[in-house]
């Protein structure tokens, strides 16, 4: 094989790669979220307080949205974060292994979120296990559905929680924090 044609080879396995990756997905949905609702991008920005070129960028998955701007996109949907990867996958299956769970990376603070309930649309409730780097902190302004449960549960090292207003998860402690919330819709 010519290096010419490996060369072609690798470049399309990446443009396969970047088509069917989570980042690329959850880029879609947003799109068709907003075309759902008729949405201009600068009528979405004037909502989230994101410029009107990011959410052209996140839409056309050239920029990696941070979690706190996934948050504001998903509250104007009313739809919490882990419902909008949920719906990212193509088909939700009755059983998500380990292996297969879907897991995201914010590029901001570098926390880790995987879905480890099955994603489905008719379920009541979901789980999310996070893993929050040292010293790393990730805010949520408000839920983005309301009358959302939030239930907690401390795997491996500390974290100090603010709910007054803004929700403020911090890992203070030298170790990453890794916990499970569970969610449970109204």
């Amino acid at each position: 094989m010519l290096a010419q044609d490996r060369f072609a080879i690798s470049i399309l396995r990446y443009y396969i790669y970047i088509e069917n990756s989570i980042d690329r997905r959850i880029a879609q949905r947003l799109a068709g979220l907003r075309a759902e609702r008729g949405w201009t991008l600068q009528t979405l920005a004037s909502r989230t307080g994101i410029s009107r070129a990011s959410l052209s960028r996140i839409e056309r998955s050239e920029l990696s949205p941070t979690a706190s701007m996934l948050t504001s996109l998903c509250r104007q949907y009313g739809l919490p974060l882990s419902r909008l990867m949920a719906e990212a996958e193509n088909e939700p299956p009755s059983v998500v292994r380990a292996d297969q769970q879907v897991a995201w990376k914010d590029p901001a603070s570098s926390y880790v979120r995987r879905i480890v309930s099955p994603p489905h649309p008719h379920l009541k409730g979901e789980m999310v296990e996070v893993t929050l780097p040292a010293g790393a902190s990730v805010s949520y302004d408000v839920s983005p559905l309301p009358g959302l449960e939030h239930h907690l549960w401390m795997l491996e090292g500390t974290l100090d929680l603010e709910i007054e207003g803004t929700s403020r998860f911090v890992c203070g402690g030298k170790r990453p924090a890794r916990y499970i919330i569970s969610f449970v819709h109204p």
